[in-house]
């Protein structure tokens, strides 16, 4: 007995000996139409509390409301045993957030973002009593306009999935935002609709949190909704389909699953997170624990020697033995500013200077004026002056980077390799059924990649 006790202990040991596999199970709570899903969302939330798990149900606004209209404080209740995030106000109600900040400037269009949306925020503050932990966008409408938005509003953790934007497939900073968003291989979900393809999921999350245990440590995404559980159509879908905007009076209930198929799904959903809990490397994290698991974005000190040779050879961020820098912290770094967060430009700068270099006595005075900028104004110049000429933010970075000490400073092309971190094509990533046709969202990812300067991993404390 005593054998096979301390034999127990040696594999549980072992186990552990890997990096720490955080589970991070969330739902978008949004249909405010069809009052069965209040009923799959206090469900969910029950049956999760029951396996002492707790998961992060994202809120919209005008979903809240509604539970409080209706008088379900139970439902209230449930959730408020989890985490509570923020899902916008009305979801699909036209415009989504994409269709508006698409028109807009990084700079009005994130007040206007916290126009529409600080309401929304209150109603969820006021109805369970806390500030959402963290905010994910409607289907794919996606803007980085959201940033300083959120920022304001109390709410540091992006989560959600897409492709606009993404880092190795695991957790980032961006934006002054800890982002969970474009994890790629180690996004999971269980077909809550067909039982026989529950066995090949539980292996898929047993190899994938066996490559993150053995490489120290990492985040694996679930996602659902409650709607999917009450109904076999979504609720947005069937009223505001391509930008559509019918009255209320004319909105339709989506066609509801039976007890049968409800039930399936809700067994399916437990026994796969009750396979989960099995290995003792996992760990369920709720958004608002993110910040307890990954290190702030304050960077590492590093020399400045190390920050020249690695913008020279190329605009990315940098990983180090102590953490990770992005372009913005190297850049204030080499300009002799404290670390805080700062936005990137809110335009393409261009590079008007015909000449091959500039003076020292230049030089030096551009660097005073581009450190007076971000002081002022909290973000990165999108060019930078040199009497009547301008260089580029990016080509400025290159030339001081590779600053010598002679009088005249050679003017060098700065190459924004961290663009790559983003989509291309704007039809493609941005196309969900609530999006007017043929939209296309090129404007934001072109922000979004003015952002990049922001861009880095985030690391496990």
């Amino acid at each position: 007995m005593i054998l096979r006790l301390l034999l127990a202990l040696c594999v549980t040991v072992a186990l552990q000996a890997g990096g720490p596999v955080y589970v991070t199970l969330w739902f978008d709570t949004e249909d405010y139409i069809e009052p069965s899903s209040d009923d799959a969302a206090l469900r969910l939330a029950e049956d999760l509390s029951a396996l002492g798990v707790r998961a992060t149900f994202k809120v919209v606004g005008e979903k809240a409301r509604v539970l409080e209209q209706r008088g379900r404080y139970d439902v209230i209740r449930a959730l408020n045993r989890h985490d509570i995030g923020y899902h916008t106000q009305f979801h699909s109600i036209p415009p989504a957030p994409a269709v508006y900040l698409r028109r807009m400037g990084f700079l009005d269009g994130a007040a206007e973002f916290e126009r529409r949306e600080a309401p929304g925020v209150a109603d969820l503050r006021r109805i369970f009593g806390v500030n959402p932990s963290c905010y994910g966008q409607p289907g794919s409408s996606w803007g980085p306009q959201t940033h300083p938005a959120l920022r304001r509003l109390g709410i540091p953790i992006y989560l959600d999935e897409g492709s606009q934007v993404g880092l190795n497939d695991q957790p980032f900073w961006y934006g002054g935002l800890l982002y969970v968003f474009k994890m790629g291989r180690y996004v999971l979900r269980a077909d809550i609709n067909d039982e026989a393809k529950l066995p090949a999921t539980l292996e898929r999350f047993d190899l994938l949190a066996k490559e993150l245990s053995d490489r120290g440590g990492g985040m694996i995404s679930i996602f659902y909704h409650p709607a999917e559980f009450s109904t076999t159509e979504f609720w947005d879908g069937v009223n505001f389909s391509r930008g559509a905007n019918p009255a209320r009076s004319q909105w339709k209930n989506p066609r509801k699953k039976t007890r049968e198929q409800s039930e399936l799904g809700y067994r399916i959903l437990k026994n796969f997170v009750a396979h989960t809990l099995k290995n003792p490397a996992v760990r369920y994290v709720t958004a608002r624990e993110f910040l307890q698991l990954y290190a702030g974005p304050e960077p590492p000190r590093a020399e400045p020697e190390r920050l020249k040779r690695h913008l020279a050879a190329g605009i990315a961020y940098l990983e180090t033995e102590r953490g990770a820098l992005s372009p913005a912290d190297m850049l204030l770094a080499l300009l002799g500013l404290e670390y805080s967060h700062v936005d990137g430009p809110v335009s393409r700068g261009q590079t008007t200077l015909s000449g091959g270099s500039v003076s020292r006595a230049e030089m030096e005075d551009a660097k005073l004026q581009v450190a007076a900028f971000i002081r002022t104004h909290k973000r990165l110049p999108a060019e930078v002056w040199l009497g009547s000429d301008t260089l580029s933010l990016a080509d400025f970075t290159a030339t001081l980077a590779a600053d010598g000490a002679g009088q005249e400073v050679a003017i060098r092309r700065g190459a924004l390799d961290f663009e790559k971190h983003f989509a291309t094509d704007g039809a493609k990533v941005f196309n969900w059924v609530i999006h007017p046709e043929g939209f296309d969202g090129s404007e934001l990812l072109e922000l979004g990649r003015l952002q990049g300067w922001t861009l880095k991993p985030a690391r496990l404390r």
